[in-house]
């Protein structure tokens, strides 16, 4: 096992559940000292109960709030004393078509994805400018590819990937990685979670969740890029698959996408 995250100080938004809770459940046993935030306060309290000998800190906070996310990571510096890698994976999905969408599913998933995203990350700046640490985005195959029923949340999720790009390269000087990654369809509660035309949660997943890529795995890999400082992390083939003929064959895409997504036309996945 590498010693690379022993005594690191990993920041996760949204750790209650999903890719957030399996990437502390493994950085835990690395000697990292985690800190992570979550909406949920009964699932992060199990959380806390089973790593009560571990160095965890877990504070409940709605990204979308700049006050709650100040909280977080303000308080994380007070417990650890700085931060080294900023993992920011809170995040929300919509799945509606636009004609049936009201306006606001638009912005809260917005507020979620994007702006969560940008307060964690500016508040935490000046300490992981000080460690040369990492910034991470969970984005999505969402963000190089537009999909039908999900437009709020690809443009949330392309908005993400612009960012991370941007800051990128307005950090290489300071020897700050910023990466992105983009899991493909893993199994995780963000489907049953992803919101309705009325801001409501669906409840339930299109998806056969047992066939998918499991959060394990995914932060296995995501852990991994990480220490090696990549740029960018995309999973499952059928993720670099979508990525690739998006980007040179954009019409076929269009078709491939429109039958993956749509029966009878209408929206089954």
């Amino acid at each position: 096992m590498s010693d690379f995250f022993k005594d690191k100080v990993v920041a996760i938004t949204g750790g209650s559940d999903g890719i957030g809770k399996a990437l502390i459940d493994e950085l835990l046993p690395m000697g990292a000292k985690v800190a992570t935030c979550a909406r949920n306060q009964d699932k992060l309290y199990d959380l806390q109960i089973s790593h009560s000998t571990k160095p965890l800190h877990c504070i409940v906070a709605d990204v979308s709030n700049f006050n709650d996310c100040k909280l977080f990571i303000d308080s994380t510096i007070k417990q650890f004393g700085h931060i080294d890698i900023l993992i920011n994976n809170a995040g929300i999905s919509m799945r509606t078509l636009l004609k049936d969408a009201e306006l606001d599913v638009f912005r809260k998933v917005m507020d979620i994805n994007y702006f969560g995203t940008v307060y964690c990350t500016k508040l935490a700046l000046t300490s992981i400018i000080q460690q040369k640490g990492t910034i991470v985005g969970i984005s999505s195959i969402a963000g190089y590819r537009g999909l039908p029923g999900r437009s709020g949340y690809s443009a949330s999720k392309f908005a993400l990937n612009g960012w991370m790009e941007a800051i990128r390269t307005e950090l290489m000087e300071d020897e700050v990685n910023v990466m992105w990654v983009c899991p493909g369809f893993t199994k995780s509660n963000i489907r049953r979670a992803a919101l309705n035309g009325q801001s409501e949660a669906q409840g339930e997943s299109p998806l056969d969740e047992s066939s998918l890529m499991s959060a394990q795995e995914c932060s296995s890999h995501i852990l991994k890029a990480i220490e090696k400082k990549k740029r960018t992390l995309v999973l499952t083939f059928k993720g670099k698959q979508t990525v690739f003929v998006n980007k040179f064959f954009p019409s076929w895409a269009d078709k491939l996408t429109r039958n993956f997504f749509f029966k009878e036309g209408k929206l089954v996945k």
